[in-house]
């Protein structure tokens, strides 16, 4: 399968600003879809270079619907792309999805069954899917336990690495670890420092950190220890000003960027 608008868009990005940011918006998380839709809004306007909408739980039909529409219609051209909790998680009106095998699930469904099952849906609806392989590291949150993911422990970074090397050679041109959503009321943080450096040291794609980057010092950890792309939701979610938490960590995301472009020239 060659590569779709979206996928080419975040090759390009990368290669011209050495990082990006993906802000994602789960509008079962927000009291109302309008205030979800202008989270994603905000997001774009000042700085996010893609809006993910979805979540694990409950984001589907007509609430996704609505949502999905309206971003799409006040985003301009940036890519809206749909982080599907299951295969109820597809609308028309977005760009992208996620065509995501949980790499570590106990449960063959998350790992081809869901995705055989989704896959004409895609295709009649004309939306880009985006080969992901993802990773969950403990604690996992919601997406852990829905996922049934034998999770990779935090301080075994060798397993993480193994994982994403077998999902680039089963052809997936991106890999995410998450940690689940607010991993800190879980006990634990962001994905250590060693998994990300031990991931980036063994894939050539694209690779994205979730779960947990809460601050300005998390997100440029998450950067400097080799992600490609970060990816916030809760940061947004709880945010009293998204305007304000979205420029800080885009600058960030610039910095880290310019960073690596001229490491690598």
């Amino acid at each position: 399968m060659k590569a779709g608008k979206t996928e080419k868009y975040i090759y390009e990005t990368l290669d011209t600003k050495g990082a990006m940011l993906f802000s994602l918006i789960d509008p079962v998380d927000y009291k109302t879809p309008d205030e979800a839709v202008a989270s994603a809004v905000a997001s774009v306007e000042h700085g996010a270079d893609l809006i993910l909408v979805g979540g694990s739980i409950g984001a589907q039909g007509e609430l996704l619907d609505y949502v999905s529409k309206r971003v799409k219609d006040n985003i301009g051209g940036t890519p809206l792309v749909l982080f599907p909790g299951n295969i109820a998680t597809l609308t028309r009106y977005a760009d992208a999805v996620y065509f995501m095998s949980l790499l570590n699930a106990r449960n063959p469904y998350w790992i081809i069954q869901a995705q055989m099952l989704s896959a004409p849906i895609i295709k009649h609806l004309k939306l880009e899917p985006l080969p992901v392989g993802y990773i969950v590291v403990h604690p996992g949150g919601t997406v852990g336990w829905v996922g049934d993911a034998n999770m990779v422990p935090r301080e075994k970074p060798k397993i993480a690495s193994a994982l994403a090397t077998a999902g680039e050679f089963l052809g997936n041109r991106l890999i995410i670890t998450d940690a689940g959503s607010n991993p800190a009321m879980q006990g634990s943080g962001p994905i250590p420092p060693d998994i990300i450096r031990e991931v980036k040291s063994a894939i050539t794609v694209p690779y994205v950190v979730a779960g947990g980057i809460t601050d300005n010092d998390k997100l440029r950890l998450a950067y400097k220890s080799g992600a490609d792309i970060v990816q916030i939701g809760t940061a947004i979610e709880t945010a009293g000003n998204v305007k304000s938490v979205i420029e800080s960590f885009s600058k960030i995301a610039k910095e880290e960027g310019a960073r690596k472009r001229r490491q690598t020239k």
